[in-house]
């Protein structure tokens, strides 16, 4: 699948270090609770991609959802790619950069929260970094 974005993955390893290989790469997750963005939210800023720097949601679009996870309702149009994923046994979106094709997680619809998209996008921290400053985008 090609991406506008393209390294190799040894590129790949090399720039992202372990953790964030193991979670961009290789489709792996962090363990509930554990990233730095879970329980933080900013009023405003943006979420970019850990790989390549993407612009991908608005901090504004950042919700508890308790799930253990950052919980965003949407993402900024046309920055996160949505793959149908039936690993597991189980029948999930997995959401990834549009321009890297980094993993970023999963999106969950219909579960009843109550906010715009009723989408939850359940994204590991590994996968982003957090941009206080406004852009033209936020």
């Amino acid at each position: 699948m090609g991406f506008p974005l393209e390294k190799s993955e040894d590129e790949w390893k090399k720039e992202l270090g372990p953790e964030k290989y193991r979670i961009m790469r290789q489709k792996g997750t962090e363990h509930p609770g554990a990233g730095r963005f879970t329980h933080q939210f900013p009023k405003q800023g943006v979420f970019v991609c850990a790989a390549c720097k993407e612009l991908l949601y608005k901090a504004s679009t950042k919700f508890e959802s308790h799930c253990g996870w950052p919980a965003f309702f949407d993402n900024l149009p046309g920055k996160v790619k949505r793959i149908e994923d039936n690993s597991y046994g189980m029948h999930r979106v997995e959401a990834v950069c549009a321009n890297c094709g980094g993993h970023l997680g999963h999106i969950f619809k219909g579960e009843g929260y109550s906010n715009p998209t009723d989408e939850r996008h359940c994204i590991n921290s590994a996968s982003l970094e957090f941009h206080n400053e406004a852009t033209n985008d936020n």
